[in-house]
């Protein structure tokens, strides 16, 4: 049974991460390549040299993103059906199609959307190319913690609800999950802290305006609304992706689980 969810996980992965990468070609990559031409005109006016890219625009915007969203999606497909098998039969008298979008929800909310909040995506020319190794490792860091939370606070939830009933129990969890992450959010450092540097400091989140040496402005910031832009695509991205997931692996699970119990009932004999 086990193989057969991890086979349908990793197909609704797939639709996934094809509804993900459509949604980024789309919307997401016409922000990255105004990026890009920010971060070249900067260096242009800082009177800095050009890097070569092993890899064309054209092949990084199909290729490369379309391969890294599917399998990404195939990826977390895989451990979404693990996490479904192990919520199965234990989370209550759920249903097959409910509990797919209930685990997508959760897995949405704990690898997403709670590392996004405190360190969010950035588009090309954005934070300081010396604290990228440190963010990326707090970013790996706050997504596992977010998971090992959320794990705890259903085991919470399982414990407490004998007691206080399945709805309060539920809500107990979650709020015992908020209050944790809120904890961890103040124990983490800010993008802006990552650099002692106050220079530096200032750069790490959007570049500022490049001055002369009488003040005035020979090149912009970063715009903001494109920064904006971004991450809320990003984030579409995302959740586009988590929202297939549940749905096709809820249609397939839902066969799987369901269907043939339906067709074992035995079916009543009406007499003349």
């Amino acid at each position: 049974m086990e193989k057969r969810l991890i086979l349908r996980g990793l197909l609704a992965g797939a639709v996934g991460g094809v509804l993900a990468f459509v949604f980024a070609r789309i919307l997401a990559e016409p922000l990255i390549q105004q990026a890009i031409d920010y971060e070249d005109g900067r260096s242009h006016a800082l009177g800095e040299g050009h890097e070569h890219e092993v890899f064309s625009r054209t092949i990084q915007e199909n290729v490369g993103i379309g391969a890294a969203l599917i399998l990404f999606g195939v990826a977390m497909g895989a451990l979404f059906a693990v996490a479904y098998a192990i919520c199965l039969g234990r989370v209550g008298r759920v249903r097959a199609r409910p509990l797919a979008l209930l685990v997508a929800a959760a897995a949405f909310t704990g690898v997403f959307l709670v590392p996004f909040l405190k360190y969010p995506t950035n588009p090309p020319a954005v934070g300081n190319d010396a604290t990228i190794g440190l963010r990326s490792s707090l970013y790996l860091v706050l997504t596992g913690a977010s998971v090992v939370i959320m794990i705890l606070a259903t085991w919470l939830g399982r414990r407490l609800q004998p007691r206080f009933g399945t709805w309060n129990a539920a809500l107990l969890a979650v709020g015992a999950y908020v209050v944790a992450i809120g904890i961890l959010f103040a124990l983490l450092p800010d993008l802006g802290d990552l650099d002692a540097n106050k220079e530096l400091r200032q750069s790490t989140e959007t570049p500022p305006p490049l001055l002369d040496g009488d003040g005035k402005i020979i090149f912009p910031g970063f715009p903001a609304d494109l920064l904006y832009q971004f991450r809320l695509y990003a984030a579409g991205a995302q959740l586009l992706m988590w929202a297939a997931i549940g749905l096709v692996f809820g249609a397939f699970a839902e066969r799987l689980l369901e269907r043939p119990r339906v067709a074992e009932r035995p079916v009543a004999v009406t007499r003349a």
